[in-house]
């Protein structure tokens, strides 16, 4: 079978479930008022989607196995496009929320399948080439995404950001029954259904994404509802880890967290994903609020990263059959965290050029990091155990876009409430700064026409917002800081990756040789 026409039939649905990940953020205000709904009813129409999604992708591996993986491929297709349209066609909140879930589930397994296919479908020696293609579609899926999303709210409506799925998921379908075939392995076998496994990964997992994505929302622990959530997603975890570790045909197979250079790019592959999502969260919100840019203009400064990281990961793909792969991997995980370091430095006068600029220094680092990472971190996984790798390591990816969002947006409200306590210490009469605020700021008021009954009240008001403004721009400065440094100590675990495939003996993974 043609790689290329395998590798373009995978990466239709996966591009297309990765987009539907963020273009309902720009419409959901439009979803809204459509429905009636609530501010804090309608983020559950996000939130269905992306706990479904984090349930389904550990159990990809093992429905694959017990269903045969085309087979799964297909009926998740299916399933996710008669979904779309059923989301469209939603005629309440709650009928929105039910078919987001079915979504979510039928979708989340695309991901992982479809890396599976390529790294298997590709030779060993141009698995670069694969995972650029994959992930050409993992980074400008987040950034398509808002911007599809707002164009068709403004020029259609918000039922066709559903709707548009239903032609390329027949596409999609009709090109997986053509050019997606079975390896011997890959077929459906008879096993024992793991129904505890199961309900423990369902309920750890699922509470585990809606506390990330409401916590900031609810002020985390104190909200009973994220407390209670919380512990009932930690119970769920570790029971299903230990559950899992001894049962005979397990749902996730953490064994395969005994390969170091496994293990280690998982971590390396959550880490790289906390910041990106952290910073492509926090960016936008910082424009929009501080600057006074337009979501479209928001969405604009993100292009241009998207852009440069399509050029450099088919470099990197080139880079790493010709120079060590560790050495690329370590140079791309360096000048990302330059990128998000860079972003620290902004003040509100900045321009439009300077804050575009890290976006692209950081789309080149996250093309150098991807390709490598993933070639690196599947090396040494058998074929046979492809399945479960992709699945784990697409999980880890996504909870560390997750993590990296919530740890962002309470970073960014903790230190601005920090900033704006130490700030209105200096607003005193016995401050000299202040004492030659007041009588310039007074002078601009009356220039106005504000009126003098008013005025020393108007004078405190904008001083105070004024301090407000200063101190929400400490707070982004010191976030994107933190992320920079996570971003640069991650890159301590590249120098321990191993670099050269080994065949090994007993329990050892053997290298991925494909057909």
């Amino acid at each position: 079978m043609n790689k290329w026409l395998v590798a373009v039939t995978v990466m239709l649905p996966t591009l297309v479930v990765i987009i539907d990940t963020s273009v309902v953020n720009v419409s959901l205000d439009h979803i809204r008022g459509s429905l009636s709904a609530g501010i804090d009813e309608s983020t559950w129409a996000i939130t269905s989607y992306l706990a479904a999604n984090a349930v389904v992708i550990p159990m990809t591996g093992w429905l694959s196995r017990l269903f045969g993986r085309r087979r799964f491929l297909l009926f998740s297709i299916v399933l996710f496009t008669v979904s779309s349209f059923l989301c469209g066609a939603s005629w309440s909140l709650r009928a929105l929320i039910f078919f987001r879930v079915i979504q979510g589930l039928s979708g989340g397994s695309l991901q992982p399948i479809s890396q599976a296919i390529l790294l298997e479908t590709f030779p060993r020696h141009q698995h670069g080439t694969a995972m650029a293609i994959f992930g050409i579609g993992i980074m400008i899926g987040p950034i398509v995404g808002p911007l599809l999303g707002g164009w068709i709210t403004d020029n259609w409506s918000w039922h066709w950001v559903f709707f548009i799925n239903i032609p390329i998921g027949i596409v999609a379908i009709l090109m997986s029954m053509a050019f997606i075939v079975d390896p011997q392995y890959a077929e459906a076998r008879k096993m024992r259904i793991d129904y505890l496994g199961l309900a423990f990964l369902a309920v750890g997992i699922g509470c585990l994404q809606i506390v990330l994505d409401q916590g900031q929302r609810e002020d985390w622990f104190a909200s009973r509802f994220i407390l209670w959530l919380t512990v009932v997603s930690s119970a769920g975890l570790v029971f299903f880890v230990v559950n899992e570790y001894y049962a005979e045909h397990p749902i996730v197979d953490f064994h395969i967290f005994k390969n170091f250079t496994f293990a280690s790019g998982n971590v390396i592959g959550f880490a790289t994903f906390f910041t990106l999502f952290g910073s492509l969260i926090m960016l936008p919100v910082f424009l929009q609020t501080l600057m006074g840019y337009t979501a479209f203009l928001a969405g604009w400064v993100l292009g241009p990263g998207g852009l440069m990281a399509m050029i450099s990961m088919p470099i990197a793909g080139r880079l790493i059959g010709r120079v060590n792969p560790k050495g690329v991997l370590f140079a791309g995980v360096m000048i990302t965290a330059y990128s998000v370091w860079m972003m620290s430095l902004f003040n509100l006068s900045v321009d439009f050029d300077t804050v575009a600029w890290p976006r692209v220094v950081m789309g080149f680092g996250m093309g150098l990091v991807f390709v490598p990472l993933t070639t690196l971190t599947m090396s040494w996984v058998r074929k046979e155990e492809m399945g479960n790798a992709t699945s784990v390591f697409n999980l880890l990816r996504m909870l560390g876009g997750s993590f990296g969002v919530a740890f962002a947006s309470t970073l960014v409200s903790r230190r601005a409430q920090f900033h704006q306590a130490r700030l209105a210490e200096g607003m005193s009469v016995l401050d000299r700064n202040f004492q030659e605020a007041v009588p310039l700021v007074s002078d601009i008021l009356k220039g106005q026409g504000f009126p003098p009954s008013e005025l020393d009240g108007g004078t405190l008001a904008l001083l105070y917002r004024k301090l407000v403004t200063e101190a929400t721009m400490m707070a982004f400065n010191d976030t994107f800081f933190v992320l920079a440094v996570l971003m640069a100590c991650s890159g301590l675990l590249v120098i321990l990756m191993k670099r050269s495939h080994e065949t090994a003996g007993s329990g050892r993974a053997q290298p991925v040789v494909a057909e």
